[in-house]
């Protein structure tokens, strides 16, 4: 009988709804900002992240030469899919919206598929406005070489602000 009510307090419990993944909210300056099809929200209903939240996603770096950088530059900082993950994020396209009011659109699966990093760093250094940051979307030119072309060069923002998720 013990074993029935323990299996019967067990189930009961499995049926308890879970609480769902909780996004902190930003305690420095919100440098980017995700709004659209959210699961996480921290703030009335988008998902911010200041410089601290956003390294202490899974991240990488690479150095390699952009068109818009002189000779090898290492780029660093989380992965693109990393912070779509943490904001819950799900839908097709991505709208990446810069500082200057600039957008390009870009499919969902280039973060999920590739590693896309959205850069905070470069040459180590936190990327500031002048030189491309807060945030850049940097895709893994040096793992993939046919990626080094103007479709992917249009969808590389930098000064990122806004991602909305379509």
């Amino acid at each position: 009988m013990r074993q029935l009510l323990t299996s019967v307090a067990f189930a009961a419990v499995a049926l308890l709804p879970m609480p769902s993944f909780a996004l902190d909210a930003p305690k420095g300056d919100v440098i980017l900002t995700i709004t659209g099809n959210l699961d996480h929200p921290n703030v009335d209903g988008t998902a911010q992240f200041d410089l601290q939240m956003l390294e202490a996603l899974q991240g990488r770096s690479g150095s390699m030469e952009t068109p818009w950088t002189t000779g090898k530059v290492e780029f660093s900082g989380p992965l693109f899919r990393a912070v779509l993950d943490a904001a819950g994020a799900h839908g097709s396209d991505l709208k990446l919206v810069a500082l200057n009011d600039y957008a390009a659109d870009v499919p969902f699966e280039d973060a999920a598929k590739l590693d896309t990093m959205l850069a905070t760093r470069m040459d180590g250094q936190v990327m500031s406005i002048r030189d491309k940051g807060p945030v850049f979307l940097v895709y893994p030119f040096d793992k993939d070489g046919s990626l080094y072309n103007e479709n992917y060069f249009s969808r590389s923002v930098w000064q990122i602000k806004a991602i909305e998720v379509k």
